[in-house]
């Protein structure tokens, strides 16, 4: 019987670079949810960074929020709606911070759990959780579909995840 091969020890082994494919892959994947988390934040006079939003993402993204029944909405027509809950008062303040993430990657593509908490208004208290499909392309990962859940007394965010 011929033993078993550690294919990772032998990439990196072949690299040697100190930190595997894997590694970087994930600290990248990581970089792009905080991105997307840091660019939904803003208050009267300090924008949201759209661009950096937007930026974010693989085009035609699938977006599917928390609401039921659930519905497909691309990017721009996020960013619209949040515009107006801005522009209307509903939503003048805002911000995101990640708890954190489990990633698994397979050659170009990814998926991910993202937990945040946000911050609305000032005083409101909310946690999520995003589930992220990832595509690497041309040296770039980026998003190519994202769902999230919000957090309830019923649907707890796991211990692991928000600190992940």
């Amino acid at each position: 019987m011929r033993p078993a091969l550690d294919l990772r020890s032998t990439f990196n082994r072949l690299h040697g670079n100190g930190m595997s494919t894997n590694d970087t892959d994930i600290a990248a994947i990581r970089g792009v949810i905080a991105a997307q988390f840091r660019a939904l934040d803003w208050a009267p006079g300090k924008p949201a960074d759209w661009d950096a939003f937007r930026a974010t993402f693989f085009a035609d993204t699938t977006m599917i929020a928390a609401a039921r029944p659930a519905r497909r909405q691309s990017v721009d027509a996020f960013i619209a709606r949040l515009q107006k809950l801005e522009a209307d008062g509903t939503l003048a303040r805002f911000h995101e911070d990640m708890l954190g993430a489990s990633i698994q990657i397979y050659g170009n593509v990814a998926v991910a759990l993202g937990a945040c908490a946000m911050l609305e208004n000032g005083a409101k208290v909310t946690r999520d959780v995003s589930a992220f499909l990832f595509v690497k392309s041309e040296g770039r990962w980026s998003i190519a579909g994202q769902a999230w859940d919000l957090e309830t007394a019923d649907n707890p965010i796991p211990a692991g995840l928000a600190k992940a």
